[in-house]
């Protein structure tokens, strides 16, 4: 499947765009909030199951329009835990670490951080988590996928569509990126996705990638690396992406990812 063929759909607040694979649909919530949020819907046989939440009230109300002809089965849960307000009676999945993330860890601190900044307009209720699950194959509402376990919470294989789900990837946007060993745990991510062979790579914070894109975002994280060594400064380690990278977004990414590497 293309990344580019797909049928768009304006809602009240944001697009989405609908990938046909036949018997599966997938659609991609590109939601236009303040964090570039996307949000994923995998629909067969009239059940559907989302990926990620949106976390700003007037998403909620736009998708939840959008769906509410749709039998949702389920909702996973692994990198963004808030918006928890959000189909509150539908099932909720994830893994034991992504749990802990959400609640206690990181993904915590960033819900923080963004209630903070956004106030009212910012859902910082979390969801409740009613299914704890495991790596491997789980089928929710007649629909595979597959728990694959990373450091943080988790990513998401949906064979019937090749495809994988992961936080971020974005070629043409910096990312967060915690140091040089974290660098390596994405780069060996990345050519793993290559190997595979998937056809569209989701992320939480951008529209549907392929591998060509990986093979991008391989480069970018490989340079960053290299500057590290040869910057003294956080300022100088920005400066310098800034040059090699003209046009990027995500320059709050930046920031956090030269305050990383030169913690």
């Amino acid at each position: 499947m293309n990344k580019n063929h797909y049928t768009a759909i304006g809602l009240d607040k944001g697009e989405m765009h609908v990938y046909d694979f036949g018997n599966v649909k997938l659609h991609a919530y590109r939601t236009d909030d303040f964090i570039n949020d996307e949000v994923f819907i995998v629909e067969k046989n009239g059940n559907a199951v989302v990926i990620e939440s949106p976390c700003f009230f007037d998403n909620h109300s736009a998708l939840q329009k959008y769906v509410a002809d749709m039998n949702v089965k389920g909702m996973l849960i692994a990198y963004h835990d808030a918006g928890g307000k959000f189909l509150p009676n539908v099932r909720k999945y994830a893994t034991e670490n992504a749990k802990e993330y959400g609640e206690q860890g990181g993904g915590k601190a960033l819900i923080d951080n963004f209630t903070n900044a956004f106030g009212a307009i910012f859902d910082s209720s979390l969801h409740k988590i009613t299914d704890v699950i495991g790596e491997g194959k789980i089928t929710i509402g007649g629909i595979e996928f597959e728990i694959i376990k990373t450091p943080d919470a988790y990513n998401i294989g949906i064979p019937e569509i090749n495809a994988v789900y992961t936080h971020m990837l974005g070629h043409d946007c910096h990312s967060i990126v915690a140091g040089a060993n974290h660098a390596d745990a994405m780069i060996a991510e990345l050519e793993s996705y290559i190997a595979k062979g998937y056809g569209l790579i989701l992320t939480s914070h951008y529209t549907p990638e392929d591998l060509k894109d990986a093979e991008t975002k391989i480069s970018y994280l490989k340079e960053l690396k290299s500057l590290a060594k040869t910057c003294q400064t956080a300022e100088e380690f920005k400066a310098e992406a800034e040059k090699r990278f003209p046009g990027y977004g995500g320059e709050n990414y930046l920031n956090m990812t030269a305050n990383m590497f030169f913690a």
